[in-house]
C-alpha cells in the first residue's frame, strides 16, 4: 500500500511510536490522519502539527472505538488504513493482579479485536483496506520479565494471522509490527532498553520508517529489528535449544550466577 491519498487512523498516536507513524503518514502524503489518543491534548498537539484531527479515544472501550470508526469515516471518507498501535507494559508473572491483566488484554489484544469487529466487515465490502497492528519481538519470541506483556502480544500477532488467513483473499491486508527497544517511555528512560535493548535501540521515527516502507512491500511481519527473524527461526528450528538461550540472557540481564 502507498499511503498517499489515503484515510489513516492512528491510536495511541500522542507520544511514541504512535505520534512518529501518524507523522510519517502525514509527510508521504496521506489525504486525511485521524491522531486517536485518550491523552486528548497530546491528540490535538500531534494533530495540530501534522494536519490532522485529533480524536479522544479510549481503546479499552469498544464503544469509543466504535464512534471512532463512524466519525473518521463521516468527516474523512472511508477508512484505508488502521493503525492499532496503542499498548502497555505490565511487568511480572502470574502474581500481577487481575485487574492489570484484564487491563492490558483489552489495550494490548480486545483493542485489535473491535475495531477488526466494527472495520472489517465495511473494509470488505468496499473491496479490501489494510490493518496495521502494532504488536512487539515478544509477540513472536518473549519477553523477559512480563508474563502479560508477552501473552497478550503473542495474542495480538495470532490474531493478526487469523485476519489474514480467514480474509486475505477478499481484499484484506494485515501487517505487524515487532519491534525490539524503542526509545519511548515503555523502556522506562534506560538508554540500554535493558534486556529488549540487547540489539540496539531504535528511535519512534526508525520504527516508523520501517512501517512505512513494510506497508509498501505488503509484508505481514514488519520488523524494525531484522535480527528478530533470526531469532525466530532459531526458535522454530529448534525449541529447547532457543528455551535455553533465553534462560542464559535472563540470568544475564537479572544478574543471576
Amino acid at each position: 500500500m502507498e499511503v498517499r491519498d489515503r484515510v489513516v487512523v492512528v491510536t495511541g498516536a500522542a507520544s511514541g511510536i504512535g505520534r512518529a507513524l501518524a507523522r510519517r503518514f502525514a509527510e508521504a502524503g496521506a489525504a486525511a490522519v485521524v491522531v486517536a489518543d485518550r491523552d486528548a491534548s497530546g491528540a490535538e498537539r500531534v494533530a495540530a502539527e501534522i494536519g490532522g484531527a485529533a480524536a479522544p479515544t479510549d481503546v479499552t472501550r469498544e464503544p469509543e472505538i466504535v464512534a471512532l470508526i463512524e466519525r473518521t469515516e463521516a468527516e474523512h471518507g472511508p477508512i484505508d488504513l488502521f493503525c492499532s498501535n496503542a499498548g502497555i507494559l505490565a511487568v511480572g508473572g502470574p502474581e500481577v493482579p487481575d485487574d492489570a491483566w484484564r487491563r492490558i488484554i483489552d489495550v494490548n489484544v480486545m483493542a485489535h479485536v473491535w475495531a477488526a469487529r466494527h472495520l472489517v466487515p465495511r473494509m470488505l465490502e468496499r473491496g479490501g483496506g489494510y490493518l496495521l497492528n502494532t504488536a512487539s519481538a515478544a509477540g513472536l519470541l518473549s519477553q523477559i520479565g512480563s508474563a502479560p506483556y508477552t501473552v497478550t502480544k503473542h495474542a495480538a500477532v495470532a490474531f493478526a494471522e487469523w485476519l489474514a488467513i480467514t480474509h486475505g483473499d477478499r481484499g484484506l491486508k494485515v501487517s505487524v509490527l515487532c519491534p525490539q527497544a524503542v526509545d519511548t517511555p515503555m523502556i522506562g528512560g534506560t538508554a540500554s532498553g535493558g534486556v529488549a535493548g540487547v540489539d540496539g535501540v531504535l528511535s519512534p521515527e526508525a520504527v516508523a520508517e520501517a512501517a512505512l516502507d513494510g506497508l509498501a512491500a505488503e509484508r505481514f511481519l514488519i520488523l524494525p529489528h531484522p535480527e528478530v527473524a533470526e531469532y525466530l527461526r532459531r526458535k522454530a528450528d529448534d525449541p529447547e535449544r532457543w528455551l535455553a538461550g533465553m534462560r542464559r540472557l535472563q540470568a544475564r540481564f537479572l544478574g543471576e550466577p
